[in-house]
């Protein structure tokens, strides 16, 4: 149960991304829950390996090269999926650092831990 609402925690905060970043669009709610599925699934999937591959620089940037892998990521996915767009590499950045702050403060404020 937790995990569902987790999941609908964070389609709501892909919806706030796309009110606050100008060069994000979800087209409506079911959207941006399978838009919310597919990032979670990148980012657990493909994430580690390309954390991994990229080490060196992740190192040699003090971990902001992470940033750019998150943006990457996040572009990725608004170019895959028909009804959630994302124009820029740039803006995946932003989308991703706005979508990552928002969705942590969702759940902190409405999720209660044991």
């Amino acid at each position: 149960m937790k995990l569902l609402f987790v999941w609908i925690l964070n389609a709501l905060a892909l919806l706030a991304v796309a009110y606050f970043v100008p060069d994000i669009h979800v087209a409506d709610f079911l959207t941006a829950l399978v838009a919310a599925l597919v990032i979670g699934l990148v980012n657990m999937l493909i994430k580690p390996i390309l954390v991994i591959l990229t080490l060196p620089i992740t190192i040699l940037t003090l971990g902001l090269f992470i940033l750019v892998i998150n943006g990457l990521l996040f572009y990725a996915v608004g170019n895959w999926l028909q009804g959630f767009e994302v124009k820029t590499i740039t803006t995946g950045i932003i989308g991703a650092l706005v979508y990552s702050v928002l969705s942590w403060l969702l759940s902190a404020l409405l999720i209660e831990d044991k």
